[in-house]
């Protein structure tokens, strides 16, 4: 069962935010088990960030979040809106 973590959050400086992920997301990307993440400035708001990220598993995900030292940047958070879904089926978007 692949899991996907989705939301958003508002922050007080969103390119100082987005900066310090930087490397967070390229070990991401790199992690086994990592199908997709991203961190990214909302077009429309510009105090928000979007978040979503895809795994292979729990497991996966488990296993990275054990080692993923995220930056401690809980002063920038403001508001956040984030949940985990565990997708049991997946297929095209358009039939």
């Amino acid at each position: 069962m692949t899991v996907i973590i989705a939301g958003k959050a508002y922050v007080v400086d969103r390119d100082r935010y987005l900066e310090a992920h930087h490397d967070l997301i390229a070990r991401c990307r790199a992690a086994p088990g990592c199908l997709d993440v991203a961190i990214s400035a909302d077009p429309l708001e510009p105090d928000r960030v979007n978040v979503f990220e895809h795994w292979e598993s729990a497991t996966a995900l488990e296993a990275w979040r054990a080692v993923a030292h995220a930056p401690d940047l809980g002063d920038q958070l403001r508001d956040v809106s984030v949940a985990k879904h565990e997708v049991a089926h997946s297929g095209p978007p358009f039939d």
